[in-house]
């Protein structure tokens, strides 16, 4: 017999809701990835549904925001800029965002996030910067991780 446990049992992980299916990225789609839902199912995870930028309250869609320089690590430590399309420092939104993601992570009990490649908040392993994706790491990435979180992206599934 093949039962699937109560969701009580499950394992709760954040995820980048845009990977979920939901409208969430900064151009109103979504990033949908059968990837992290097949994981998800097989690892009998419970999904917590995450998206830093509207937490913060940025509205969808939104202008496009990239980092002028450093990391996530920089923004943690006061030297990195996030910027809109525009050229608005993004930095204190970003690191509400960043916040209340981590306070959900604490009520929810997650050790564990599956966020989306290549975004200024959620990046694990890339970001956007002006020029194109470079190596580093989100806000949100880089705040989870330094409060010991296990962060991967949908590329590493």
């Amino acid at each position: 017999m093949n039962a699937k446990p109560d969701i009580e049992a499950r394992r709760p992980v954040l995820v980048s809701a845009c990977l979920l299916g939901l409208p969430t990225r900064y151009d109103g789609q979504s990033k949908h990835s059968a990837e992290v839902l097949a994981y998800l199912d097989r690892e009998q995870l419970l999904a917590v549904p995450v998206c830093p930028e509207q937490l913060a309250g940025l509205p969808t869609p939104r202008e496009k925001t990239c980092f002028r320089k450093g990391t996530g690590m920089d923004v943690l430590a006061d030297g990195g800029e996030v910027v809109s399309g525009s050229g608005k420092v993004m930095n204190e939104i970003f690191l509400h965002g960043a916040r209340l993601t981590l306070a959900i992570a604490r009520l929810t009990g997650c050790t564990l996030a599956i966020l989306k490649e290549r975004s200024p908040s959620c990046g694990v392993h890339q970001i956007c910067r002006e020029q194109g994706p470079t190596a580093g790491e989100g806000v949100t990435t880089a705040l989870l991780v330094r409060e010991g979180l296990t962060v991967f992206s949908e590329e590493d599934l």
